[in-house]
């Protein structure tokens, strides 16, 4: 049976155990966040652990922190009876990639050499949500390293898709997006060094958000680009994305939503809009369109030399300060553990390959300064440039090219438009430049194929433009797009 017809009968099922649902058993269930004080914060922490069984062959978690989560639902149960809210997250179920800290939970970062890995102290970003009232319910599989934008994890098991198990999640924060897309939490954190929080958003029917580089602290993370990566947030709905931006940064949107009419939007239709699978390229156009009707101005302008640019930063600067990262990781936590002996332990194939290209060094130290210290700052200015120039708030363009695949056979290759195109530079392809330029990105659900399988459209916006684009993003995320 589909998954996603499997999911509306097991919905229909066992309405009462999945507090997260409050409308519609399609497979892209919505969070109401008052829900969240409806029944017991126990109650809904049980009910999650026994979603976990039901989807255990989605591979969705690496480590279930059971005791703790339950713990902390008690505590909060204790409050709310002595009416109390512990902060504006009381009671909201939350997944963590399993290559941010959790005190007391094994670190892995999707590979074997790091199950002993047990933090002491939470990273920021865990310590804020729990502070807000947040439950974290245990750390979601990942592609090994976060080198990948499948998750399909040799070692813990690829991470299967909402609508079909044997297709891959996407990455390389695939658990996070399918603990959501699966109503067993609320919301998520993953990590995004290229497109790793947007891509699984995108090919699951949900909101991720990759915040400007620096918004978010980055402490107690297993990095493997200091300039690249960023937490990111994955959710149902961008209220929901911008509840915990508001939470991590104490910056609130309030509700805010844009001003449709008037608003800019570059379309650069050169590279972003190019070889899309056919349900893509008909429901973006579709989005155009509404966008028109609902007095947008589309500005058709291309961002200069953004494939050049692009290609002569990303895999530069995150190959030479993987090696760096890592290495510094494991003297500070797992002295006994070399780069040479984690290289080694390494199953999945691709990410072996890449992990031994850094182990050698084949990006040396000027190849990196080149890339970070010229070339970078070029493709950033670019991204200025365009926002300047055509006076765009934002542009516009689909997250990925095509839409998930079958797990087995498309480790190197997948087929789109009738050819094999390689997997990891077609995925990440829209959305790595705006990575490499330090600007926010914010990927919603476009639509399905007639075979129910998701995709998203991107919206990018200047450096430190956050909220803006959140609020841009809340005004589009209410219209009726249909289709052509």
């Amino acid at each position: 049976m589909n998954i996603g017809n499997w999911f509306r009968i097991m919905c229909l099922s066992l309405l009462s155990l999945f507090f997260v649902i409050a409308a519609g058993c399609d497979g892209q269930p919505q969070v109401a966040v008052g829900e969240r004080h409806s029944h017991s914060a126990v109650s809904r922490v049980e009910s999650a652990l026994a979603a976990i069984e039901l989807f255990a062959e989605h591979n969705i978690f690496i480590t279930v922190d059971e005791k703790g989560a339950l713990a902390q639902a008690a505590k909060l149960d204790r409050q709310h009876e002595q009416g109390q809210v512990s902060g504006p997250l009381h009671g909201m179920l939350i997944a963590v990639k399993d290559n941010i800290h959790i005190a007391g939970v094994a670190n892995t970062a999707g590979t074997p050499s790091l199950k002993g890995m047990i933090p002491t102290v939470d990273a920021e970003v865990v310590a804020r949500l729990k502070a807000a009232g947040a439950i974290i319910l245990g750390k979601s599989n990942m592609h090994e390293l976060a080198y990948g934008i499948t998750s399909n994890n040799a070692y813990f098991g690829a991470v299967g898709n909402i609508t079909d198990k044997e297709y891959f999640a996407g990455g390389s924060s695939g658990g996070s997006a399918v603990a959501v897309a699966a109503g067993i939490t609320n919301a998520s954190l993953g990590t995004d060094t290229g497109g790793s929080v947007r891509i699984p958003a995108a090919l699951n029917g949900l909101v991720g958000f990759r915040p400007t580089t620096e918004r978010y602290p980055s402490d107690g993370l297993t990095l493997i680009s200091q300039t690249r990566d960023t937490v990111g947030t994955i959710a149902r709905t961008v209220g929901e994305v911008a509840l915990l931006d508001a939470v991590l940064t104490g910056q609130a949107l309030d509700g805010q939503t844009a001003d449709l009419i008037g608003l800019r939007l570059g379309v650069p239709k050169a590279y972003f809009y190019d070889n899309l699978e056919p349900a893509i390229a008909e429901q973006m156009s579709a989005l155009l369109t509404a966008l028109e009707r609902a007095g947008v101005d589309l500005v058709y302008e291309d961002i200069g030399r953004v494939a050049e640019l692009n290609e002569r930063v990303g895999l530069p600067i995150v190959l030479y300060e993987t090696g760096k990262l890592l290495d510094a990781y494991l003297k500070a936590h797992l002295p006994d553990v070399s780069m040479a002996t984690l290289v080694e332990a390494v199953v999945s194939p691709d990410v072996k390959a890449i992990m031994q290209s850094v182990l050698r060094g084949d990006i040396t130290y000027a190849i990196y300064a080149d890339a970070l210290n010229n070339h970078r700052p070029i493709l950033q200015k670019a991204y200025r440039d365009y926002f300047n120039e055509h006076h765009v708030e934002a542009i516009i363009f689909p997250t990925t090219p095509l839409t998930s695949r079958p797990i087995k056979g498309t480790i190197d290759a997948v087929e789109l438009n009738g050819q094999q195109v390689p997997t990891f530079a077609s995925y990440i392809r829209n959305t790595d430049p705006s990575s490499n330029a330090g600007v926010p990105g914010l990927s919603l659900p476009l639509g399905t194929t007639d075979k129910g399988f998701h995709f998203g459209f991107e919206i990018d916006g200047p450096k430190n433009t956050d909220l803006r684009l959140l609020a841009i993003a809340a005004a589009i995320e209410k219209l009726d797009i249909g289709s052509e």
